[in-house]
């Protein structure tokens, strides 16, 4: 099939014109990003943003697959000598996966089956017999009886008829029509029962399913991801529920034609056989593979969306942070770093149990605050932690007694992942001397300071601000959460002079090869003084630099420009923009009313004919020139920093609170109100009047902060319910 062929397709799928997928899938083919094409190919793809570019690249691969697949099944039925004219044009009209492997069926290399055997016996004709119809006198033994053969093990009349229903029997299974018709009545009609099987669940995880019942069509992704996993665990056993006499008669309805022939209660019987031996197993491992995937795409997206929340979260600059990293037994682990995440000193003190040393604890961290000038303790979210919390905001308050104007704060931070980055080589080549538990907790201070950078370096899977992100699809979620990340990364850019190779992995068009060298050749020059430096990276040439230079920073740099997301391909249009408008770039911040009014007054259209480029590059330019350096991440609400604990027994029904969400999931948002549990604001508390929420996500993302009621608190279940706040 030709490209233009896919791409028409492609074009009709998702509603984009052909003439942009072909563009596309240009660039794509020559090795260029999504967020290169996202931001610097505006004009020729017609101005698709991220998620219709990669929308259309997941699409591209699946026609190619489908194709491929196409070629494969047309050999394989050529080779047979079975492909006629009709089924080839079928196949290669065919759009769908499922529909195309049903066309395949009949003509599938099979393991041996009852059909096979009873076709190796000769009974074959008599099977076609049964399935022509066309036989409306005689006695069906008495013709069946022809085909009795003692060799062949063909004993008897019934012998020859049982045999011949089982061809029927495995025809009816690989006709398109009746699996269509049993998808759409499964779909439509069918349930899914689950029972409590023998597994134990001590702790009761799996209750609510251990008398459930429900409607396919109806079941949430997160019912459909419990139920797999309780049944992995032989907690649960799961079947499929249909109305099975109307399923029969839909079947009959379609394969028999003749009433009056004298194989009727055969063909009957095949089709009650087809049903219950062929079908039904079949269907059903389909269904629920079918919806194991939908939920797990549901998950994937809902982890996705969390994940690019939780790195885009501001970065609180220019603090000195003391992390602590809470335990009980081996004590709790802190560290100081500088402004620039640099770490400066570091010890273990004990206030939780069974050491409870509180005083000591106290006087360590005090020494630790007064000498380095710390400006926020981040502790994280791990065992221990609300104990800790407590001796932090009782340690806080005490010193404001005496430094009345000390704006000393803490917060809390989630800490997943952390333990997998503190045993990775990145980790261990920046601190040797130091041992895993205090490399992590680095990585938690350091989480305050710049989120995105410091949670780059942890596989996005462990980070956790997800629901079964272990029992989804691995390689369709590392796809898409990568995809997120390399989308946060280039969205906000990265200082080439300051940035882990980690972060500089996920930067446009580099590699993590080409990430080291180009860490390697900044420590040899002392620093990048300008963009155009990179070309004298080994492995980065002029591709690797289109790919790559605008999405990288350079504070710096003589050359403004090479610390703005404006491409240096784009410089010399810069120039004469700037020419044209009398503004001297060299002199950009304090150019900035002269900018603002002129470019209020300028006509795009023709400056940017004039200039020689497009307008939504010149749209890039002026955005750019105009707020130089800009990190999109400074407008979103700061995190909440406290200086008290509240306690969970101090909770009342109707109290209003300020919170941060932590997580959001199918059936709510957990946030975390400053007590020692999250609370969950549920889906059906999130609602504003009569209106009902169909998608937590809709209302709330992770890092948000939110005005919420208490509305109950379960001591004994440590669970509090909230209720949002308009």
């Amino acid at each position: 099939m030709s490209n233009q062929i896919i791409h028409n397709i492609v074009s009709k799928n998702l509603t984009i014109s052909a003439a942009q997928i072909a563009k596309v899938a240009g660039l794509l083919d020559e090795g260029a990003t999504i967020p290169f094409i996202a931001r610097y190919r505006q004009e020729v793809t017609g101005g698709l943003d991220e998620e219709q570019l990669r929308e259309i690249r997941d699409e591209l691969e699946f026609q190619k697959l489908l194709q491929d697949r196409k070629e494969t099944i047309l050999n394989t039925i050529a080779d047979q000598d079975k492909l006629t004219p009709e089924l080839e044009a079928e196949i290669k009209a065919c759009t769908e996966l499922k529909k195309l492997e049903d066309l395949y069926l009949p003509y599938k290399p099979k393991r041996k089956t009852r059909a096979s055997m009873a076709k190796e016996k000769g009974l074959e004709p008599l099977a076609e017999l049964i399935w022509k119809q066309e036989t409306t006198k005689g006695d069906p033994d008495a013709i069946a009886a022809q085909y009795v053969d003692k060799e062949k093990e063909v004993n008897s009349a019934d012998d020859a008829l049982n045999g011949a229903m089982d061809i029927c029997a495995e025809w009816i299974s690989e006709r398109v029509d009746v699996r269509d018709m049993l998808r759409e009545q499964i779909r439509d009609f069918g349930g899914l029962s689950v029972k409590k099987a023998k597994g134990e669940d001590e702790k009761g995880v799996f209750e609510s399913y251990y008398e459930f019942k429900g409607k396919i069509k109806f079941l949430k992704p997160h019912q459909i991801l419990a139920i797999n996993r309780g049944e992995r665990e032989g907690v649960l056993s799961v079947s499929l529920d249909m109305w099975e006499e109307k399923v029969l008669d839909k079947m009959d309805y379609l394969i028999i034609k003749n009433e009056d022939s004298i194989f009727v209660a055969e063909l009957e019987n095949a089709i009650s056989d087809a049903y219950k031996r062929l079908l039904i197993p079949s269907l059903e491992r389909e269904l629920r593979n079918d919806l194991t995937e939908l939920a797990d795409e549901h998950a994937i997206q809902n982890f996705a969306e969390n994940l690019g929340n939780l790195l885009m979260q501001p970065p609180l600059a220019s603090k000195v942070v003391m992390g602590i990293d809470p335990a009980y037994r081996t004590g709790c682990k802190v560290a100081i770093i500088d402004p620039n995440g640099n770490y400066i000193e570091g010890t273990t003190v004990y206030p939780t149990p069974p050491h409870n040393k509180i005083a000591e604890s106290v006087a360590v961290m005090n020494h630790l605050i007064d000498k380095h000038s710390v400006d926020l303790i981040a502790i994280g979210n791990g065992t221990g932690s609300r104990e800790t919390e407590q001796v932090v905001a009782d340690m806080i308050q005490q010193r404001k007694q005496s430094k009345k104007d000390e704006n000393l704060a803490y917060m809390i931070v989630n800490e997943a992942g952390a333990s997998v980055y503190s045993a990775s080589k990145e980790a261990r080549d920046e601190f040797p001397e130091l041992e895993a538990a205090q490399r992590g907790n680095i990585s938690i201070a350091r989480r305050v300071l710049d989120p995105l950078s410091e949670l780059v370096k942890i596989d996005p899977k462990s980070i956790g601000v997800g629901l079964y992100q272990h029992d989804v699809n691995q390689v369709r979620l590392s796809g898409k959460l990568d995809d997120v990340v390399e989308s946060c990364v280039n969205n906000v850019g990265v200082n080439l002079n300051t940035a882990s190779s980690a972060l500089l992995t996920y930067v446009s068009g580099l590699s993590r090869t080409v990430a080291k060298k180009i860490i390697e050749k900044r420590q040899e020059m002392g620093g990048f003084s300008n963009r155009d430096q990179l070309l004298d990276v080994p492995g980065v040439g002029a591709f690797r630099y289109q790919q790559a230079a605008g999405f990288l920073r350079l504070p710096d740099s003589k050359n403004p420009l090479d610390n703005t997301a404006i491409h240096p391909e784009s410089y010399e249009a810069t120039q004469k923009l700037c020419a044209m408008l009398d503004v001297d770039l060299e002199r950009l911040p304090s150019e900035m009313e002269k900018l603002d009014m002129k470019f209020s007054e300028l006509n795009t259209k023709s400056t940017a004919e004039k200039i020689g480029i497009g307008e939504p590059t010149l749209q890039l330019i002026m955005e750019n020139l105009l707020k130089p350096g800009r990190d999109p991440r400074e407008s979103l609400p700061q995190p909440i920093l406290r200086q008290d604990v509240v306690k969970m027994e101090d909770l009342k029904p109707g109290e209003i609170m300020e919170g941060t969400v932590r997580n959001v999931v199918d059936f709510g948002a957990f946030v975390d109100i400053g007590v020692k549990q999250d609370g969950l604001l549920h889906i059906s508390n999130m609602k504003e009047g009569n209106q009902k929420v169909e998608n937590a996500l809709d209302v709330v993302s992770v890092g948000d902060i939110v005005k919420v009621e208490i509305l109950d608190v379960d001591l004994r279940r440590q669970r509090i319910g909230l209720k949002l706040v308009n």
